[in-house]
């Protein structure tokens, strides 16, 4: 993996531990997880190695604070998924709501995406976590009595709305609306067959 151009420092306007995580997320991508160390990640924010510790006990416990609001987006659509109406409107809400997390969690996503391997190894025991809701989700949008092709199409929209994570480097300068837009309209058009598509 090509290292990335990294800043050399990372404000902490919103807190130091904020500011630790904004780091690690950056470095992390440019990087790489594995390739990181604390000490470069505190370095970043301007902290001594023992204040990051004093934050975050682990580079583990860093890396899950910076995906554990992923899984829980992902968690908090389908814990009660099964009350939306399956219709074109239910069907479209429940992309929206999926779609808007990946835009709000886009950098530690991206992240996710680029270092996949070394961030599974180190998150293996949490590895169901991530892909229960994920499949919950599939399970859903393929619909009721679903067909091979139906599956298919549930699993082939969500990795339609992923493509928001990388979306800055895709199309840099275009505003989230847009992005929202665009990705929701192509991933209701790979879900319906693009009969219904808005």
């Amino acid at each position: 993996m090509a290292a990335r151009h990294t800043n050399d420092t990372v404000a902490a306007g919103g807190g130091t531990k904020q500011a630790i995580l904004d780091a690690a997320v950056h470095l992390f991508g440019a990087k790489g997880f594995e390739q990181t160390s604390l000490r470069e990640v505190a370095d970043m924010v301007g902290i001594t190695k023992a204040s990051l510790y004093y934050h975050y006990a682990s580079k583990l416990d860093l890396l899950l604070a910076i995906i554990d609001p992923i899984i829980d987006h992902i968690r908090d659509i389908v814990t009660d998924i099964d009350a939306v109406p399956y219709d074109d409107e239910g069907i479209r809400a429940v992309l929206r709501t999926y779609l808007r997390g990946m835009i709000r969690h886009r950098a530690a996503g991206a992240l996710c995406v680029r270092d996949t391997a070394a961030i599974v190894n180190a998150i293996a025991d949490r590895y169901p976590d991530l892909m229960e809701p994920t499949r919950e989700l599939r399970l859903w949008l393929a619909g009721p009595e679903p067909t091979d092709q139906r599956r298919l199409r549930a699993s082939a929209a969500i990795e339609v709305l992923g493509v928001a994570l990388l979306s800055t480097e895709l199309a840099p300068g275009v505003g989230d609306e847009v992005v929202e837009k665009t990705l929701l309209d192509a991933a209701t058009c790979v879900l319906t067959g693009c009969v219904n598509s808005a």
